[in-house]
């Protein structure tokens, strides 16, 4: 027996005590002796090595938890701030309150810190407005929109500097990152932020969709 025991080695040793799982509750007293080595210092009973690691996927959890409950909240917030974007955009008489009242929420509730629409026609009512272009369809300019309008896909990040240009002019190097929103048949609307993380590719787009769906169907309430 003696014998048998010499030539065993750790590893035969480990894998025998994975498949004896139960093996230190029959003799707990083997488990308080051993000890585990730590990365940053002494070694350490099993039992303390143990309860650290659960700790440590304690605190691993708990943070997960905090992240999830934080998004919940955010996105709990975008949808109350779109439900009255809707509301507002219905509520207006006429398109040109229609344009502003957008404008105007994406400013103040959507922490925009450059709000540009693109219209594709002129809109009654609406003029000097520093954040409103009127580009026709079929001009050059919007060759760099070629992409999204036809997929009319949300896009979030830095923009290629021909969109950038079009859209925020001589003030183009205050914007770090936009959240653009391509509306085929009616124009383009973008949010710029001076912070570089605000948007960021990948980051959803459900709710811009929702605030684009919105608004079409706003517009198309006074279309001639």
């Amino acid at each position: 027996m003696s014998n048998t025991i010499d030539t065993l080695g750790a590893h035969e040793v480990a894998a025998w005590l994975r498949r004896q799982p139960k093996f230190l509750q029959q003799f707990p007293d083997l488990a308080l002796t051993l000890v585990v080595p730590r990365d940053d210092g002494p070694a350490a009973s099993l039992a303390s090595y143990q309860l650290e690691v659960l700790r440590d996927k304690n605190r691993e959890l708990s943070k997960r938890l905090r992240d999830l409950f934080a998004i919940s909240q955010e996105n709990e917030r975008l949808a109350v701030r779109t439900h009255q974007l809707t509301l507002a955009l219905m509520r207006q008489p006429d398109a040109a309150s229609t344009v502003r009242a957008l404008a105007a929420t994406l400013a103040e509730d959507f922490n925009g810190d450059l709000v540009r629409v693109v219209l594709f026609a002129p809109v009654a009512g609406l003029e000097d407005e520093d954040w409103l272009q009127v580009v026709d369809r079929g001009d050059r300019l919007l060759q760099p929109f070629a992409d999204c309008l036809k997929d009319e896909e949300p896009l979030c990040g830095r923009l290629h500097p021909d969109k950038q240009s079009l859209l925020y002019g001589a003030r183009v190097d205050e914007v770090q990152s936009s959240a653009l929103l391509p509306l085929e048949g009616i124009g383009l609307i973008a949010v710029g932020s001076r912070d570089p993380n605000r948007f960021y590719p990948g980051m959803g787009t459900l709710f811009l969709r929702m605030m684009g769906e919105a608004f079409a169907a706003a517009m198309r309430r006074f279309a001639v």
